[in-house]
Formats: structure tokens, C-alpha cells, sequence
């Protein structure tokens, strides 16, 4: 599944990329970004454990 992280919405608190390091990582501003596809059920925990609901699927 592809992600997508609204740079916008993003607070970088980093818990995607716990949940999910092989499809998220902090960027040069701090903010997530989705670098990669991964597992459905990963992405999918990682979009609903978003404190702010910055990140969809793509």
C-alpha cells in the first residue's frame, strides 16, 4: 500500500515511523514522509495511530 503524509498537517512525533520504518522516515524539516510501499496492515496502523490524521492512503 502507498502512503501519503500532508507536510502540512504533520507534527513529526514520529510514530509512523516506529510503527513502520520501511515505508516512513523524518525528513530535513522534521516532518514524516512516506519513502517506500509496505504492507497493507502496517500502513494501515500507521494512518490510524497519526495523532493528527496527517496520513491517507494513496
Amino acid at each position: 500500500m502507498k502512503a501519503y503524509v500532508d507536510q502540512n498537517s504533520c507534527v513529526g512525533c514520529g510514530m509512523c515511523t516506529g510503527i513502520a520504518p520501511e515505508v516512513f522516515r523524518m525528513n530535513e524539516t522534521g516532518s514524516a514522509e512516506a519513502y517506500a510501499e509496505g504492507d497493507d496492515a502496517s500502513v494501515k496502523e500507521a494512518i490510524d495511530s497519526c495523532p493528527v490524521e496527517a496520513i491517507s492512503e494513496e
